[in-house]
């Protein structure tokens, strides 16, 4: 039986954030990760899998450390961000803030490099294989590997994911749905050098959305119907390109595709983020209609929570401080997160069709938000994080 302080399992994003910040603060984590990533080879195509990391998940990255690993890999600031339907239109500036980018689009491999390369500067140690047991007392839990390895901690953490073994060991039961759309994600090459634009227009049967990559690669993101989005997954690249182009905005120029990979959409929200000696974070406790890019954004401010209260070391002798301390992570973050989801749905609600007075209301609304001043700066600020 190995022991430590904290147990951390996945070493995606989050979870490897949780470990890196837990042993900053001088605790003995230990990270399962079954499924390590990629090494970076700068030669490499991007990944399709690619996220919006906004101002306030980076400088939770630079504090911890990992923020300089990752800008020697390969990243693409954003300091623009329109959205628009087919009269109105709302641009947002990182110029109105008086700062120097609204954030990054940088593919997910690459954080979780740099956040593993950060986390090599401690002395953390990493298990390959996967959980397949759990047993927990008021006092400490024991987490069980595929392998026969046995792992106590005074807690465990759940990071793995939306289907979150940990979750299910735990006995903690979800609500939600999965959204009657999908995600089809297409990896390309433009003509240009690389952007400082995110843009997204809103459709009927969905919205479109372009993501800047670095050098001029980009990723084009087209929510549809689950048929649709499988037939066009099923198109030759050069047919889909076709019905990108005759789909897509103007705004999109000349590009080729590399990669495509199609997503479900599902809402799912954990009824407890708590159980015993066992707190979730991330995609383990919420996942989120990414129409805003705002999940794995969500997942960092779990993060920061939760590193703000354990930072005193005090509740390792007094278990009773850790049920405090957990149950105020509960409250705080469980209200955020559903505020965030219930706002993503009302907005998907909102443009997913074609009534024409909703159409002239969401048209109006886009005009008045693009000269609303104070108003649009603070929805600005929201959607960084601030």
């Amino acid at each position: 039986m190995q022991k430590f302080d904290i147990v951390v399992v996945g070493g995606n994003m989050v979870g490897a954030s949780a470990a890196l910040g837990l042993a900053h603060q001088g605790y003995r984590v230990a990270v399962i990760e079954p499924a390590m990533p990629t090494p970076f080879d700068a030669m490499q195509p991007p990944d399709v899998r690619v996220s919006a990391i906004s101002l306030a998940s980076e400088q939770l990255l630079e504090a911890l450390g990992a923020w300089s690993f990752i800008k020697e890999m390969r990243h693409c600031c954003y300091r623009r961000l329109s959205v628009w339907e087919e009269q109105g239109r709302t641009d947002f500036s990182s110029d109105e803030l008086d700062c120097e980018h609204l954030g990054h689009i940088i593919e997910n491999r690459i954080v979780q490099l740099g956040l593993h390369q950060a986390l090599a500067a401690y002395p953390v140690s990493w298990f390959s294989a996967g959980i397949k047991g759990l047993q927990q007392t008021h006092e400490m839990a024991v987490a069980e590997l595929d392998d026969g390895t046995r792992l106590q901690a005074e807690l465990i953490i759940g990071a793995d994911g939306a289907a979150s073994r940990v979750r299910q060991l735990s006995g903690i039961a979800t609500h939600g749905w999965q959204y009657a759309q999908q995600a089809l994600a297409i990896s390309i090459k433009t003509e240009q050098a690389q952007q400082d634009i995110t843009w997204q227009r809103f459709r009927p049967s969905g919205p479109l959305a372009f993501l800047p990559l670095y050098q001029g690669y980009a990723s084009l993101v087209w929510y549809n119907s689950a048929a649709e989005i499988q037939r066009l997954k099923a198109l030759s690249f050069e047919a889909l390109k076709y019905e990108v182009q005759a789909v897509f905005p103007e705004e999109l120029i000349n590009f080729d595709i590399l990669e495509t990979a199609s997503f479900p959409l599902t809402r799912m929200h954990a009824n407890n983020y708590v159980h015993q000696r066992v707190v979730l974070l991330g995609d383990a406790a919420h996942t989120i209609n990414p129409l805003a890019g705002q999940g794995v954004n969500l997942g960092f401010k779990d993060v920061a929570c939760l590193l703000e209260l354990l930072a005193e070391h005090t509740w390792l002798a007094d278990k009773h401080q850790l049920d405090t301390k957990l149950q105020q992570y509960q409250r705080k973050r469980y209200k955020d997160n559903l505020l965030m989801m219930s706002t993503m749905d009302m907005l998907y609600a909102a443009f997913s069709n074609n009534i024409a007075p909703l159409k002239a209301l969401r048209n109006l609304g886009l005009g008045l938000a693009q000269r609303a001043g104070p108003v649009k700066r603070q929805v600005t600020r929201y959607a960084m994080g601030l």
